[in-house]
């Protein structure tokens, strides 16, 4: 089976638009082919920083012929039916229809419509053009001079010359498929590396493809040059004693800037190691893409890099490795002044006491200092959310009001909320913003701050993903809490919430935060009562509200707004809005609840089953994690499969008897009396079971046994089994009738006192 060849040549591609252009070039050229009934074996994209490549192996020479029957007008149908019919069949006449009888519908016309297969080549000559002309570049140039115009071709940079050759591998020469496109013609020609190969290279398939480009310095695949770069990489510092400090998105990076990767050492003086190891690493990755080294005795950044040329230097790139030691030398050279700056005293302090004493600052601390700087600035947080400074305020006092329920103490909450954004204003997190609470512990630290305090500056932020750490440290919980409930809370009240894929404000990371810190850290904590209070807390920032009505607001997170109680309009307007905010944030928390434990191997109808109706009132993640694992296992036991099996069977007896009778006609207590009549063994041991194990299943859950609930329902297993193999439950007597239907339905509220088995799938 013949193979396609394409390859699109060009003065550069950005390294962080490689990946998924060559991803974009094979999906767009393969589904066009599909669509045309071109199936393939297989197919791989290729890129560099100057070429996107793709081979799709296993082509057809042509499609397959296709034959269509298309339905037309019945016999004697109006003229301009006819007509219609015959130009959409492609038709003259209706000579060329045949005629087909239906005993119903009497004759119509049908015509038969066969057409050949396309050559492949000529598919591929219509579909390449177009893909070209319309690929989805993030961001695009047009060039020459036809470029003023506004008709010439845009791509990602000049594009010079276009690969194209198809052909089964028995053949000596492959044809090149025929194009054009803005005046580039398709050909078998590409050329080498910039520098070492820049003459033309004849190509004929791919492993000769692949084979000539190595020879002209052109390493084709960046899954192998990154293998290249971190091999050699890993070489050169075990030489010197020193481990490489890898870096994934780094070397993604670096692989889409070379063509033929040469990995060299640099090194810089030792002065620069006193500037903390993460400021040398963000100058050195930020500024120089270099990688850098660690001393595996003691941990420490050492004074050499690793640096990726796109060279084999004559001189073994000792030029190359000392412009990069200058350039590397200058950076960290800003990074010290940053590093000595920011631990100084600011020039303009006698303007920060009124900031110092709203926020209970010590001026005499250089970070206190500023965090007093960054409120006297007014620097938004967000232009309906108020200022940093508002911000911090809140965090304080809900990192507080939090302390003793993770077991931290109040004092260092507080204080490690207040500084917990005082590095935004410092000059090394302004030049370097992955720093961002990294710098404020070091500042921390320096400034003698306690050890919780000063690791929970730079927790807070996490975890940042499903991947990263939770913090373990009381404090750091504590505060990290209250910046994610602040954030949450906040953009809820302003009616920014996440849509469909979009999420600006990552308000899904901060919910799944939330989740993963009280779950993993064993938090017991009611999100509703606690999203209530930073809600009043800003609407009292933002209006300056009265510390009675504070206090009022404070006091009724459940009010009803208009039940009489409350003492002002505001107030009951308040209390209003938040009874139509806190559900829906409530449910969002629910939802990334279900990602998660879906994403660990639970299922999410479980978590439906534990919320049941009352999902408004379910807002202690903690159990709710508790429950579900602890259904999850009991469904996974024979007894619970069997339970229920046995519950819906007799759900969906109630469900079909409640349409004849009534919604709630069967939720009185059975007539024991009546049971005891009819002599069925079998029914009297479900309404025994019944009793018995219900007040146990309900108060196991009261105490938070989920366990021992779900060993009482077991209880009613076998009972319920003997039920339904020996009892009829509609009877003809009426009144037994009802007495089992009411049977039933108490079956189906003790199971709901552990969970709702109608949301269970199954």
């Amino acid at each position: 089976m013949p193979d396609l060849l394409l390859e699109l040549f060009s003065e550069e591609i950005p390294a962080r638009m490689q990946r998924k252009a060559g991803e974009d070039l094979k999906r767009l050229v393969t589904d066009a082919l599909v669509e045309r009934g071109l199936v393939y074996e297989g197919a791989k994209a290729f890129a560099t920083p100057r070429r996107l490549a793709l081979h799709i192996a296993g082509l057809p020479v042509r499609g397959r012929d296709v034959r269509e029957e298309r339905k037309g007008p019945r016999v004697g149908a109006p003229e301009a039916a006819v007509q219609g019919f015959l130009k959409a069949a492609g038709l003259s006449s209706l000579d060329q229809a045949t005629i087909v009888s239906d005993p119903k519908k009497g004759d119509s016309y049908v015509a038969i419509i066969e057409k050949p297969g396309q050559e492949t080549v000529a598919a591929i000559a219509e579909i390449v053009p177009a893909v070209i002309r319309s690929f989805p570049w993030p961001k695009s140039m047009r060039w020459g001079k036809a470029s003023a115009g506004g008709a010439s071709l845009r791509w990602v940079r000049p594009l010079h010359s276009i690969l194209c050759t198809f052909g089964a591998a028995e053949v000596e020469d492959p044809e090149v498929v025929p194009f054009e496109v803005d005046g580039i013609v398709s050909g078998n020609v590409t050329q080498g590396h910039r520098f070492h190969a820049p003459g033309p290279i004849t190509v004929k398939r791919l492993d000769d493809y692949v084979t000539s480009l190595e020879k002209a310095k052109v390493v084709l695949d960046a899954d192998r040059r990154k293998e290249i770069i971190l091999t050699d990489a890993r070489n050169l510092a075990f030489a010197q004693g020193l481990d490489l400090v890898e870096d994934e998105g780094l070397l993604e990076e670096v692989a889409g800037l070379v063509e033929w990767p040469v990995v060299l050492m640099g090194s810089f003086e030792e002065r620069f190691l006193d500037i903390p190891g993460e400021a040398i690493r963000a100058t050195i990755r930020a500024n120089q893409k270099c990688f850098v080294l660690r001393d595996p005795a003691t941990g420490n950044i050492a004074n050499r890099f690793i640096l990726v040329s796109n060279l084999a230097a004559s001189d073994g790139g000792a030029a190359i490795t000392a412009g990069n030691g200058r350039v590397v030398r200058a950076r960290l050279s800003d990074a010290a002044y940053f590093w000595q700056t920011d631990r100084g005293a600011l020039p303009d302090l006698d303007t920060l006491k009124d900031s110092a004493d709203k926020l209970g600052l010590d001026l005499a601390k250089p970070l206190d200092q500023r965090m007093a700087k960054l409120d006297k600035l007014g620097v938004v947080f967000h232009a309906k959310l108020g200022t940093q400074g508002q911000r911090v305020q809140r965090l304080a006092a809900l990192a507080r009001e939090l302390a003793p329920i993770v077991g931290a103490d109040p004092d260092k909450a507080e204080r490690a909320a207040k500084l917990a954004k005082a590095d935004l204003p410092t000059e090394m997190v302004g030049e370097f913003p992955e720093l961002q609470g990294l710098m404020g512990r070091k500042y921390a630290e320096l400034q003698g701050e306690d050890a919780s305090v000063a690791a929970a500056v730079e927790e807070h932020y996490k975890p940042l993903g499903p991947s990263d750490r939770v913090p373990t440290d009381p404090v750091s919980v504590a505060v990290a809490l209250a910046d994610k409930l602040d954030t949450l809370v906040g953009f809820w009240a302003i009616d920014e919430k996440p849509t469909g894929s979009k999420d600006p404000y990552a308000l899904r990371r901060a919910a799944l935060g939330v989740i993963r810190l009280v779950v993993e850290n064993g938090v017991r904590l009611e999100i509703r009562a606690k999203s209530w209070n930073i809600y009043v807390r800003r609407l009292q920032q933002r209006l300056g509200s009265d510390a009675d009505l504070l206090d009022e607001l404070l006091d009724a997170p459940r009010t009803q707004p208009d039940d009489g109680s409350l003492s002002s309009g505001l107030a009951q307007q308040v209390v209003r809005d938040a009874h139509a905010m806190l559900p829906d944030l409530l449910s969002f928390f629910h939802d990334r609840l279900k990602v998660m434990l879906r994403d660990q191997g639970a299922r999410h109808d479980l978590v439906d089953a534990v919320l049941g109706e009352g999902a408004s009132a379910n807002d202690d993640l903690l159990l709710i994690t508790r429950r579900v694992a602890a259904l999850g296992r009991f469904l996974d036991t024979e007894d619970g499969k069997n339970l229920l099996a046995g519950y819906k069977r007799a759900a969906n007896i109630l469900k079909a008897e409640e349409k004849k009778d009534g919604e709630g006609a069967f939720a009185a207590a059975p007539d024991l009396h009546l049971i005891a009549d009819a002599g069925l063994i079998e029914e009297k041991a479900l309404a025994v079971a019944l009793a018995q194990a219900t007040p146990k299943a309900q108060g196991s859950v009261a105490a938070e046994d989920y366990e021992g609930a779900m060993a009482a329902l077991a209880e009613i297993r076998p009972a319920v089994d003997a039920f339904f193999d020996k009892v009829t439950v509609n009877d003809p007597d009426p009144a037994l009738r009802a007495n089992r239907l009411k049977l039933l339905n108490q079956l189906r509220q003790a199971t709901r006192a552990v969970a709702d088995f109608d949301r269970i799938a199954g």
